[in-house]
């Protein structure tokens, strides 16, 4: 052992025999379910039509798998999604976002024609334990029926509220 100048110790190692070490390479493993709400610009029900919804359910949870984030379920009405999604171990949820919107907004333009079609800047994302998938599912696939007595801004308030999300009314609604 030698002291060097620096303050370190320096080794210096020497076997009389043949070296092997085995290095086991750890992973990193994760099961994160995210509940994602995003809506329209100015929530303008570019959806309507059930079947241009169903479509556009269909290319989200085409793109989140494409980008490793397995989709669960998508919903929504004519104005606002729901998307229920693992996410990757190596995907930021700010990214996951961008990726989704960027991709629906491609395909509403070019399968749609709708040139002006913008969605909000904004967006939530909420934590789901395994043990609440199936009331998620539920509450995603009975969008509509919920919507009939439930305006978005009201829904979205819901969830913050239970998620214990803190929110500025004057910066959310765009």
């Amino acid at each position: 052992m030698t002291q060097t100048p620096k303050g370190f110790i320096q080794f210096n190692l020497s076997f009389n025999f043949p070296l092997s070490i085995d290095i086991a390479m750890p992973q990193s493993l994760s099961l994160i379910y995210v509940h994602w709400v995003f809506s329209t610009k100015k929530r303008f029900p570019y959806f309507k039509d059930r079947s241009v919804r169903t479509q556009l359910h269909a290319v989200l949870g085409g793109k989140a798998k494409a980008i490793g984030c397995n989709p669960i379920i998508v919903g929504g009405v004519e104005d606002h999604v729901h998307l229920l999604t693992t996410l990757s171990r190596t995907k930021m949820a700010s990214d996951f976002v961008k990726e989704i919107k960027t991709g629906a907004t491609q395909w509403v333009k070019k399968q749609l024609k709708i040139s002006e079609f913008h969605w909000q800047s904004g967006y939530g994302a909420f934590s789901v334990s395994h043990s609440q998938l199936e009331t998620v599912k539920s509450y995603i696939a009975n969008q509509e029926a919920h919507h009939k007595k439930f305006s978005f801004q009201d829904e979205l308030r819901s969830l913050f509220s239970k998620h214990e999300v803190e929110f500025d009314e004057r910066y959310v609604w765009d």
